[in-house]
């Protein structure tokens, strides 16, 4: 029988879409813009991925201990478990304190695994417990915060299921944080927090890297596209690659944010889902970068760039030759399945002016 403590941060990824880059001390102003929690189905989704891998929620050999009402005990009841209930938020909010109890209690109650639902804020409050407790236990993280830069996380909610159903061994992974304000004022201070042992996968993310080589020559072909694609409306992710194409543009634009850019005329900087929403128009084009060492074109750190915006948009991703070397496959994870399908297999990365290299999306 193998016990797994589950945790889910309700709060994780509120944020991203609505264009706050966290959810930090930002959880009023994110519901104030319309935000939903996404943190829950996530661990739902991983949850019956665990129950499906391991023969079914109530025959499995799996024990779920959790915390009550949507700090797990929900999420595990949806997914077919009937779950052992170790405590529960003592207010109306829950906190980081929360889950810092829960872990101290999964581990009093001999769990074998922690998987928890949540950003790299959680995996630093699982992780730090864990070591002041002594207690070693393998972590897993279901990615549902808007930064997810840690190296503890599976790459989609269903493979961290899979992952904690079948794994044998562990190996120890790094634990990143970064400074939420100065991400929002466009500048990544990316932090070691700790390192915890991990399940050996293939389906876990790596540590967030930059890329290294020069981007001018595919800034330039972009740019020079869209000053020639008259009407059509250009959505610009975040990140380094794609705000070269901004200054080719000639505005700075948001570092870490979506701007959205037509026929000349910068129409929103900083972007929600909405706002890009609302400014999309009969054609449009979504411009992003894999972020380097990892991968993903969508859904770390760009939640802004909706599947409802997807659907409406060509998607052209751009990246330097060396990035793409780092990578390997291309993934995507925007929380909608039929969305994330219709992205997946070969896609043509621009790498230059007008130079293109195949790349499979996974």
């Amino acid at each position: 029988m193998r016990t797994i403590g589950v945790v889910v941060n309700p709060i994780a990824g509120m944020g991203g879409r609505v264009g706050l880059k966290g959810t930090d001390g930002k959880v009023e102003a994110a519901r104030e813009r319309g935000a939903q929690p996404r943190a829950p189905e996530r661990g739902v989704a991983a949850l019956r991925a665990l129950a499906q891998r391991a023969g079914g929620a109530d025959d499995s050999e799996v024990e779920i201990l959790t915390y009550g009402g949507e700090m797990g005990e929900r999420e595990a009841r949806s997914a077919g478990f009937d779950p052992k209930v170790v405590g529960s938020s003592a207010g109306d909010e829950t906190a980081a304190e929360d889950t810092r109890e829960a872990v101290r209690r999964f581990a009093a109650e001999g769990a074998d695994l922690i998987l928890f639902v949540g950003g790299d804020g959680t995996a630093v409050d699982v992780a730090e417990t864990l070591d002041e407790a002594g207690a070693e236990i393998p972590i897993l993280g279901v990615p549902a915060g808007v930064k997810v830069y840690s190296a503890v996380f599976a790459v989609t909610p269903e493979a961290a299921g899979r992952v904690a159903a079948d794994f044998d061994r562990t190996e120890r992974r790094e634990v990143n944080d970064i400074d939420e304000d100065a991400y929002r004022e466009g500048e990544v201070r990316a932090e070691l927090k700790g390192v915890a042992a991990v399940p050996v996968a293939e389906d876990l993310q790596s540590s967030k890297q930059v890329g290294g080589g020069t981007v001018e020559s595919v800034a330039a072909g972009v740019a020079a596209d869209a000053r020639s694609d008259e009407g059509a409306t250009y959505v610009l992710g975040p990140g380094g690659t794609v705000g070269a194409v901004k200054s080719e543009l000639g505005f700075e634009g948001s570092p870490l944010g979506v701007d959205v850019w037509r026929d000349g005329e910068v129409l929103v900087e900083d972007a929600s889902a909405d706002d890009i929403l609302s400014h999309l128009g009969d054609r449009n084009i979504v411009v992003v970068s894999p972020i380097g060492g990892q991968g993903f074109v969508f859904g770390r750190g760009n939640d802004q760039i909706s599947p409802d915006v997807i659907r409406r948009s060509e998607v052209e991703v751009v990246a330097s030759k060396d990035k793409l070397d780092g990578v390997g496959v291309l993934r995507v994870d925007t929380g909608d399945d039929e969305v994330d399908d219709s992205l997946r297999g070969w896609r043509k990365v621009r790498v230059g002016r007008f130079e293109r290299r195949m790349m499979k999306v996974v």
